[in-house]
């Protein structure tokens, strides 16, 4: 196994362990606030956070400047480089904090003016749950400069630690909220705020000490030419990230003022879920992206492709390990998690898990084609199909379609569509071959996903009722064709990756 291939399994094992933690912590967390804020409150606050969202993609592109910035100079070794790719970044994240807070709070008279549907009598709750998530945004974006730095260092046990206390503040806020006498959505809201507050100061100490580059000194650090680099990515990544954010977030706020906030309600639970049982495969794509960026670095191309075919085809086959047995058992799973399940819910839970799983089959291409620093025209084609399906949604909703829509054309355009334009511009910029995509990625996991639900069936099959004996049965007979598949189509090293990747497992898990 190479180098950077036992650094990654490494990295993924601290996240695996991470990861096997505060899933656990979030599962428990959301039944909590689902059961003592109730579905209305929980659409609210899903339906607010959503507004939010929106405006994030000015953070995001920035984000993704700087992340790609610090793995590349962190690639080639060039510690004056990263001094000023790090003070450049905490000057624009603190200008674009000070931007989201100040749109934020524009948008709020136009959003409680008539764009958002809010049950009456909790217009107040949903006002103050909205200035404490704008508080929450702008600590969130001044994290970032310090999490690009612990990535560019493939720090993942640090940024692990931190992702459990972070899990363990959210238990403990919704832990007060169900003994709180009062108002449990404002309550939840203002604590919310909170957290990254805490996790920005534990973030930077850290840094601080154990990092060279973190010296925010702008006067003495400040390259113009660097400076002017970052701002040109960081512009087309606006352009994609406002495109995608605001296309999935505006589509949030669609659904709401169509259907009302019980249909966010089965939204959020869809996301929060698909979110968590994502851990797996973003814990892997968090240890490879730092690679394929500093395989670009020093010219080694091939190198970089393979890494990104790599992170495309595993992220894909670790987030099928959970999701496919979960839309098979999606409504005795819900029943089981949730005191109230919401209309739409398993629905909404089984195609938003498809969704996410064709996502994974391209996910590690961006990573590529940003590592090569080429990404105007791949961002220009990819705006148009994540915005396009806001119109066509608002057309269908007002003439009486039905929420399954909402999937339907989310799929088809922002997933199958803007994937395919993906591999164009890899092929075209980063000397992709689609033989080669279809052969590495495509075909391997086609012929998991299709074996894993051929058996997961069975027990249908055969007549099994609703209950825990059918549920393990499917996880049961889904995993076991999951390894005999993974074995099947698997090259030896991918094997010996895999491996590589449980006994990491293990062994954190023993110590």
């Amino acid at each position: 196994m190479s180098q950077a291939a036992e650094r990654i399994v490494k990295n993924s094992g601290y996240l695996f362990i991470k990861m096997g933690i505060t899933v656990f912590i979030t599962f428990f967390t959301t039944r909590l606030i689902m059961q003592y804020l109730g579905a209305s409150d929980f659409g609210i606050f899903n339906v607010v956070g959503g507004s939010i969202g929106m405006l994030l993609f000015l953070n995001v592109a920035m984000a993704q400047a700087s992340q790609r910035f610090l793995n590349y100079e962190e690639g080639r070794g060039e510690k004056d480089a990263q001094l000023s790719v790090f003070n450049i970044s905490v000057v624009f994240h603190l200008g674009v904090a000070l931007i989201i807070a100040i749109a934020l709070v524009v948008a709020g008279f136009f959003l409680f003016d008539g764009i958002l549907t809010i049950p009456p009598g909790r217009e107040k709750a949903a006002v103050i749950v909205y200035a404490s998530l704008i508080v929450s945004t702008v600590f969130t974006v001044m994290t970032v400069p310090y999490d690009a730095v612990m990535n560019a260092h493939e720090n993942m046990l640090y940024y692990s630690i931190i992702g459990v206390v972070e899990s363990l503040l959210k238990l403990g806020v919704a832990l007060l909220v169900t003994v709180w006498g009062g108002d449990r959505l404002i309550l939840y809201g203002i604590l919310m705020a909170v957290i990254p507050l805490l996790t920005l100061t534990i973030m930077r100490i850290y840094c601080k000490r154990h990092y060279s580059e973190c010296r925010f000194r702008p006067r003495r650090y400040w390259d113009g030419k660097k400076c002017r680099e970052m701002v040109s990515f960081a512009g087309w990544h606006f352009l994609g990230s406002f495109s995608s954010v605001v296309g999935n977030n505006a589509m949030g706020i669609v659904l709401n003022h169509y259907f009302g906030t019980l249909l966010n309600a089965a939204y959020g639970v869809a996301s929060q879920l698909t979110g968590q049982l994502m851990a797996f495969s973003n814990s892997m794509l968090k240890a490879v992206n730092p690679v394929i960026v500093k395989r670009e670095a020093v010219g080694e191309r091939e190198d970089m492709l393979h890494f990104s075919y790599m992170g495309c085809k595993y992220s894909y086959l670790l987030f099928c390990i959970f999701s496919i047995p979960f839309i098979i058992e999606a409504p005795f799973v819900l029943n089981v998690w949730l005191t109230e399940v919401p209309a739409w819910a398993v629905a909404f839970v089984r195609l938003q898990f498809i969704r996410t799983l064709l996502e994974q089959m391209t996910i590690s291409m961006h990573t590529a084609l940003a590592a090569r620093g080429l990404i105007k025209q791949y961002n220009l084609a990819s705006a148009f199909f994540f915005l396009l399906p806001i119109p066509i949604l608002c057309l269908l909703f007002s003439n009486g379609a039905s929420p399954w829509w909402y999937y339907i054309v989310n799929i088809a355009l922002m997933v199958v569509v803007e994937g395919l334009v993906k591999l164009y511009f890899c092929h075209r910029l980063c000397g992709l071959r689609y033989g080669s995509f279809i052969k590495e990625v495509f075909f391997p996991v086609t012929v998991v996903t299709g074996t894993m639900f051929v058996a997961g069936y069975i027990p249908f099959i055969l007549g099994m009722g609703e209950g825990w004996l059918r549920a393990v049965a499917v996880l049961s007979l889904t995993l076991i064709s999951f390894v005999l598949a993974c074995k099947a189509v698997l090259s030896g090293s991918e094997k010996a990756l895999f491996k590589g990747f449980i006994r990491k497992f293990i062994k954190k898990r023993a110590d």
